[in-house]
């Protein structure tokens, strides 16, 4: 069976490594006669395979032993309303940054239970590019301050974490979680959707700094609550064990890769073959100041739009699939994440430069 090339921006591409060992383990799982999916997530054979995923997500990332990490039902769209019930506290305030569609939805959920000061915002201009650290406008008693390091639907992404000084940085990592090295002592709280570089979708991870725990709201509900999941290793309710299964697959994967600075470089290699087809040509364009483009989602526009259609059906007849751009922004986008080949980019770049030919 040849795979198709999967540019979608989420549920994504999984490594096609990762997607065989689930195959030839889906009925019979280490030899027990029963699926992963039917066995006890309190079983001694379940904890193992939890254990030694948040481990080998530990190595990944380097996550110093102050920090927890919580593997929690939903997506980070949940989380938008989790980070401000367990981190406002008493302050009742936090500080966002709006860099685009994802960043609104967040500030939007933020102000249902505090005060949110959008400390930075890049809407005037089209969410194209990202305003100067001396213009933000921080407030030194916020909460946290919350960002988006990678905006899957605009393509607009951070060159370096941002300092805010004193208070707790809090990131959704979502779409380039894994992708290249980052210092997580730099971060009160790191959240991120799986089904773009960790899983399929399910699943959350949640990476907090120990002191911000035990402060949530009062109103926080239960299972809401990162202290109450941090105290039972993220077992309060059964969690969706079949996503935890498959994220600590792709762990391993990413091992194999040289870890995160190896599949860094390979994702350095795409973007700059990507982003070079699109400046080399007058026929494409991307809209996003080159210094803050992202890695993981690269958009793209023809020069007209009527052909479009034509573009992307061709594109599907060469196997090039869910190459359409958001609403929102129109035009293509290549999501390019950690388990899109290389290969999977040279056959996008060479498909692009023969419709130019053709249509240019």
């Amino acid at each position: 069976m040849t795979r198709a090339h999967n540019f979608s921006a989420g549920p994504a591409a999984l490594p096609q490594e990762v997607l065989e060992q689930a195959r030839d383990e889906l009925l019979d799982w280490q030899g027990r006669g029963v699926s992963v999916m039917e066995i006890s997530h309190r079983s001694p054979e379940y904890m193992a395979i939890a254990t030694e995923a948040e481990q080998d997500l530990r190595d990944l990332m380097g996550i110093p032993a102050n920090y927890k990490v919580l593997f929690m039902q939903g997506g980070a769209t949940s989380q938008f309303a989790m980070v401000p019930l367990n981190l406002m506290g008493a302050a009742s305030k936090a500080d966002y940054l709006n860099t685009g569609h994802w960043s609104i939805k967040a500030i939007k959920e933020g102000r249902r239970f505090g005060g949110v000061n959008v400390a930075t915002s890049s809407e005037d201009q089209n969410f194209s590019t990202i305003p100067d650290r001396d213009s933000w406008q921080l407030d030194p008693d916020a909460a946290y301050v919350h960002y988006t390091p990678n905006e899957t639907i605009g393509g607009l992404a951070f060159a370096d974490i941002p300092d805010v000084g004193g208070v707790p940085l809090v990131a959704d990592m979502s779409s380039n979680i894994l992708s290249t090295p980052m210092d997580v002592s730099r971060f009160g709280l790191i959240y991120a959707g799986a089904q773009k570089n960790i899983g399929p979708a399910g699943i959350s991870v949640v990476i907090v700094r120990d002191d911000l725990l035990g402060q949530a709201a009062d109103a926080c509900p239960t299972l809401m609550n990162y202290q109450n999941i941090a105290d039972n290793d993220s077992m309060l309710n059964t969690p969706p064990t079949y996503s935890w299964y498959l994220a600590g697959l792709v762990f391993k994967w990413l091992k194999r890769q040289g870890g995160v600075e190896g599949i860094a470089q390979v994702n350095d290699r795409k973007a700059a073959k990507l982003y070079g087809a699109i400046d080399g040509s007058d026929f494409y364009s991307n809209p996003v100041d080159p210094r803050y483009r992202s890695k993981m989602n690269v958009p793209f526009k023809l020069q007209d739009d009527n052909l479009n259609a034509e573009f992307l059906s061709q594109a599907a007849e060469q196997k090039l699939l869910y190459l359409k751009g958001h609403r929102a922004v129109g035009g293509m986008r290549a999501s390019i994440y950690n388990a899109v080949s290389e290969e999977s980019v040279d056959a996008l770049i060479a498909f692009m430069a023969d419709f130019e030919k053709r249509y240019g």
